[in-house]
Order: C-alpha cells, then sequence, then structure tokens
C-alpha cells in the first residue's frame, strides 16, 4: 500500500509539474511565430507592446475586430496595445489607413471604428477615394471641412507612411497580423478559430515576459 501510494504520489507531482510548465513552452518556432530580425523598437520600452496590422479593407481584419477589441480591454498592465492600418502600397488600402488616422485625429474613431468596417463588409459601399469615404463621413454627422482638412495633412499623411514603413520592417505580407514587442510575429498555422489566435499570442507575449525577467 505504501508504494502504491507512492507512485501514485510521484504521478501527481509530474502532473502538477507538467501543468506549472511556462506557456512559452509549448510553443513552436515557425508554426507558432516566427522571429522579426532586426526587432523593431516599441513606443514604451518599459511594456511589452502588441501590435494588430491591420486594414478596414480586410475582410478577415473585420471577422477578428469585436475580439480583439475584448481581448485587448484585458490585457494586463506590463502589456500595451495599439493597431497599425497597413496600405501595402494599394490605392485602396492607403485611403483606409488615412481614414483610420483622421478618425482619431479628430477624436471620431472610438465612435466610428467598428462603422467603417461595417459600412465596408455588412452594407457593401465602395468606400475608394476622398469623395466617397468623406461623403460617408458627412453621412455620419462628421463636418465635412474639418474631416477634409485633416484627411489631406502632413499629420495624417506622415503616419501613414510611418504604417507601411514599420509594416515593412516587421515583414507583414498580410492582415490580420499581430507582433509581440517589435521580436515575434505570430503566425498560428495551427489555429482553427479567433480565440485561437489570441490564445496564441497570450503564450507568445508570456515568452517574451520571461525573456525580459532574464535580463
Amino acid at each position: 500500500m505504501k508504494r502504491y501510494l507512492t507512485a501514485w504520489f510521484a504521478t501527481f507531482a509530474l502532473a502538477l509539474l507538467a501543468l506549472a510548465l511556462p506557456a512559452q513552452a509549448q510553443l513552436a518556432l515557425g508554426r507558432d511565430y516566427v522571429v522579426i530580425e532586426p526587432a523593431q523598437l516599441t513606443d514604451d520600452p518599459g511594456k511589452i507592446e502588441v501590435i494588430e496590422f491591420f486594414s478596414y479593407a480586410c475582410p478577415h481584419c473585420n471577422d477578428l475586430a469585436p475580439y480583439i477589441a475584448k481581448w485587448a480591454a484585458k490585457l494586463p498592465a506590463d502589456v500595451t496595445f495599439r493597431r497599425i492600418p497597413v496600405g501595402f502600397s494599394s490605392p485602396f488600402y492607403q485611403n483606409m489607413a488615412r481614414l483610420y488616422y483622421t478618425l482619431d485625429a479628430i477624436g471620431e474613431l472610438q465612435r466610428l471604428d467598428d462603422a467603417v468596417f461595417a459600412a465596408i463588409h455588412v452594407k457593401g459601399l465602395k468606400l475608394i477615394d476622398e469623395k466617397s469615404i468623406g461623403e460617408w463621413v458627412s453621412s455620419q454627422s462628421v463636418d465635412a471641412k474639418r474631416f477634409s482638412d485633416a484627411y489631406n495633412s502632413f499629420g495624417v499623411i506622415s503616419k501613414t507612411k510611418r504604417a507601411d514603413q514599420m509594416a515593412q520592417a516587421a515583414k507583414i505580407s498580410g492582415v490580420p497580423a499581430l507582433v509581440v514587442d517589435g521580436r515575434y510575429l505570430v503566425t498560428g498555422k495551427d489555429v482553427r478559430t479567433h480565440e485561437d489566435l489570441l490564445a496564441l499570442t497570450d503564450k507568445v507575449i508570456e515568452k517574451r515576459r520571461a525573456e525580459r525577467r532574464k535580463k
């Protein structure tokens, strides 16, 4: 009986140890993430930064949007999150990036962010140039001149160009794409759901957290 209990406790201890293994131990380079070389600078070196590269034009970004919003709202205090719209040298995508930064500049991003996705992917509106974008924004109770001035401002155009430079530096070839601390691009080749992708991102964040602790 004593031997049986000893064996049982040993098995139980091993099971607990397996559960206690850090999440990053389960990650596989190439399958779950790739290394960004050289590593990119982040806005706040004191925190782990997660960037979602996205576009309003992307249907997959539209699908992910409500999930990532809930996920980002629950991130721990040592993690920051921001979104970067990509242009991909495409006039349509570039206009969408300028729309994002314009809404941010005039304080309407929070109110209209979901509405832009819905306009394109639910209502099927063709927001393909400044005229069509401006008309839609005006229909959302935004002053047309205020929007146009911001849309064509040096600040918005500069941010749009900078966003493309960041996407190129991180070797982003498609969206949505999640980058952890300027070092890891989450690939998730085996993920099947949005929840799986975000759970995988949590593991990559923990990997980066463990690396920071060792310094």
